[in-house]
């Protein structure tokens, strides 16, 4: 089971972290990935974090403004958002696939979160 968390309103170059608190798995050989969406369109991939190395991947849209990681206990990956942008807006899904590759297609990951909802609006 996944459970996201963090969303909420807040203004143009503003901050947020979102949590995903993953249970129900033993964490080895895994990735973990956020994925960003907004109406009438498809998920798209924006950080990956490997449970193996904890190797990372952005996407090129947010690199140097989003952060991927994981608590000590490794149940928990964060998405720590920086200076975000009204086209940030949209839903976070935390989704979670078995291996160390770091696949883009949303399709090829077996377990999703609810999602929690970002607004960045003045």
């Amino acid at each position: 089971r996944l459970v996201e968390s963090g969303g909420g309103l807040v203004q143009p170059g503003g901050s947020l972290r979102l949590s995903c608190v993953v249970s129900g798995f033993y964490l080895d050989y895994y990735v973990i990935a956020w994925f960003h969406q907004v109406p009438e369109k498809e998920r798209t991939g924006v950080a990956y974090i490997n449970t193996d190395d904890g190797s990372t991947l952005y996407g090129d849209s947010v690199k140097g403004r989003f952060t991927i990681s994981r608590d000590a206990a490794g149940n928990t990956v964060y998405l720590q958002l920086r200076n975000l942008q009204p086209e940030d807006t949209g839903l976070y899904w935390c989704a979670i696939r078995r291996g160390l590759d770091f696949v883009v297609n949303p399709g090829s990951y077996d377990f999703w979160g609810q999602g929690t909802q970002v607004t960045v609006s003045a």
